[in-house]
């Protein structure tokens, strides 16, 4: 799991107008056959593009996680003694999802367009291939935060 630097860079050069507070995020899913790289361009962050191309690699059922994602909700940005953290509510599936071979997810700005549209900001490893089976698929995100960084 690690922050795109890319992320990094645009938020510290204030590149994209990317609000961190009022901005909507989404979940989407992938297999293992990708090979993240925290290092690519913004560009290849994108929910879409480079790894992230949806057809063959994301994981989704229509309806309860779709393609694109699910929505970040209760998403938070804060900053205090020295660590800035941005979390949110646990993510879920509708009801009845039936997913399968998801290894992890990108987390993306879905209201940006520039520098590029749906910029990734994060990638997370699940640890291994989840399933469920007419249930309800959660990402648990870490008790201290989706992430963390300690000025």
């Amino acid at each position: 799991s690690k922050i795109f630097m890319a992320f990094l860079e645009d938020v510290v050069e204030n590149t994209p107008a990317m609000d961190l507070n009022a901005d909507s995020f989404k979940v989407a899913l992938f297999d293992n056959d990708i090979t993240p790289d925290q290092t690519v361009t913004s560009a290849n962050t994108a929910f879409g593009a480079g790894q992230w191309v949806s057809a063959g690699n994301e994981v989704f059922e229509a309806g309860p996680w779709s393609t694109g994602g699910v929505a970040l909700s209760s998403v938070t940005s804060s900053f205090a003694s020295n660590v800035y953290t941005f979390d949110a509510a646990d993510t879920a599936s509708g009801s009845g999802a039936d997913l399968a071979n998801v290894f992890g997810c990108l987390v993306y700005d879905d209201t940006i367009t520039t520098p590029v549209a749906d910029q990734g900001v994060s990638f997370h490893y699940f640890g291994g291939g989840n399933t469920v089976v007419n249930g309800t698929l959660t990402v648990v995100w870490n008790a201290s935060g989706i992430f963390t960084i300690t000025a």
